[in-house]
């Protein structure tokens, strides 16, 4: 029999979510027939259902909500599922690694996204919140201000009517983002952020120098740094495109779209330099990124070279 792989923090993360959804009052077949094809694509999510199978006792003393329609529901929910991940990594010896390599504020945002996962959830006040793959954000709504905190990913915007006429603010490590009714993406990587607005305008302030803010209209992007911020451009087509599981390319170099697939795929995704200058243009479904990668077989002179599920790397022929 072969050893067990090590698992790795996403793998654990996943079971605790899906142990906390499966203790809900009444888990309806939709969801158990889910986990069970979770179960079936990888060796490692037995495995870390079965360390939570040994840990049953100690799980137990964990009560789970009932019903979580409210963002306060959802974080809940999400107290839960930390809970239980920090007995799966301790009880596997790794949580020490796994808490020093994760950032803690994303650790503990009130919604998270994995890798390759997206969520769609409706806040308090109606607002619309979409979170892409590798997210996570903080929300805070008080009498005076509405406030989302993205710590890292992207999100998309749509904001409601406030019935008590609070600005509406979404915060980055590099600025903020106040909204003008409006629909809106925020992107924030490697130290940069960037909105790209779908319909009426934002003003964007970066933290350096907050008492200047930019106005950015429908159809335009804008990026910045924490004491800097770029000339207004027009908005990437189908930015939003990712809020319809799409992906789509306009001429772009085959590098450059490597690495956002790379976004959406656990592993490591690469491009030899060799063909990484070809360009491609098209629209891509998120929900099976090997389809896309042998679909570029098709079309390019390139190979896809496979090392293992999690490492892949598209090379000349």
């Amino acid at each position: 029999m072969p050893n067990p792989q090590p698992l790795d923090y996403a793998t654990l993360e996943a079971a605790a979510r899906w142990y906390v959804d499966l203790r809900e009052a009444a888990p309806d077949e939709a969801v158990r027939e889910a986990h069970r094809r979770w179960l079936e694509r990888d060796a490692r999510h037995v495995q870390a259902w079965e360390r939570l199978a040994r840990l049953h006792d100690k799980l137990g003393q964990i009560n789970p909500a009932v019903g979580r329609p409210t963002l306060a529901g959802a974080r809940a929910k999400r107290r839960e599922v930390l809970k239980i991940l920090s007995i799966l990594l301790m009880a596997g010896g790794a949580g020490t690694l796994a808490w020093t390599t994760t950032p803690l504020p994303s650790l503990m945002a009130d919604l998270r996204t994995g890798t390759g996962e997206r969520r769609r959830l409706r806040l308090d006040d109606g607002t619309q919140l979409q979170l892409n793959t590798a997210t996570a954000v903080d929300v805070r709504y008080s009498n005076g201000l509405r406030e989302v905190r993205l710590l890292r990913g992207e999100i998309q915007i749509v904001t409601a009517r406030d019935a008590l006429a609070r600005p509406f603010v979404v915060h980055t490590p590099e600025g903020s983002i106040r909204a003008l009714g409006t629909r809106f993406v925020v992107r924030s990587e490697a130290g940069c952020s960037q909105v790209s607005v779908q319909e009426h305008a934002v003003e964007v302030r970066n933290t350096s120098f907050a008492g200047t803010a930019v106005r950015v209209e429908a159809g335009q992007q804008l990026s910045f740094r924490e004491n800097t911020l770029e000339a207004l451009q027009p908005a990437t087509p189908q930015a939003d495109a990712w809020t319809q599981d799409m992906l789509v390319a306009n001429d772009w170099r085959l590098g450059d779209f490597i690495e956002e697939l790379q976004r959406y795929r656990p592993g490591h995704l690469g491009c030899d330099p060799a063909v990484a200058g070809l360009r491609i243009s098209g629209a891509f479904h998120l929900g099976n990124t090997d389809t896309v990668l042998d679909n570029l077989t098709a079309t390019l002179p390139v190979r896809i070279r496979r090392f293992s599920r999690f490492w892949a790397s598209v090379e000349p022929v």
